[in-house]
């Protein structure tokens, strides 16, 4: 076989043991109840709270912020809210936050949309994430 010298030479891959598989982290600290049980749609779910000062604000009367998923939906956000954490969900919105474009200068970038989801809960209870 001739060799072309313009075109490269094919190099063999070594397979490589594929390493073995973890659970998923949930990106959120759950309660001390909830500790030992993180399921596995809020680990999906549930990306990390949102604090800002108007989710301090909300979480005075018991709504908490999350970012969540794309995806997700109000009932997932629920089941994976009471199970992470152990409270009961009243309410559930959700917000999709579009992308914005950023200018530097010449450069210009875009930052990312996200999805977030206020959480009502039940009177009484409280989730330990926010300062209060």
């Amino acid at each position: 076989m001739i060799r072309n010298p313009f075109q490269k030479e094919k190099k063999e891959k070594k397979k490589v043991k594929a390493a073995p598989s973890r659970e998923p982290v949930p990106a959120t600290a759950p309660t001390k109840k909830a500790a030992a049980k993180v399921s596995a749609l809020g680990a999906v779910v549930l990306r990390m709270p949102h604090v800002t000062e108007k989710a301090v604000a909300l979480a005075g009367k018991n709504q908490y912020v999350f970012r969540v998923a794309p995806h997700s939906t109000k009932h997932a956000v629920k089941q994976a809210v009471e199970e992470v954490y152990g409270v009961e969900v009243r309410g559930v919105h959700v917000i999709s936050v579009p992308s914005k474009r950023m200018r530097r200068g010449r450069i210009q970038g875009k930052k990312p949309g996200y999805r977030k989801a206020i959480v009502r809960v039940k009177e009484g209870q409280k989730i330990d994430i926010l300062p209060v």
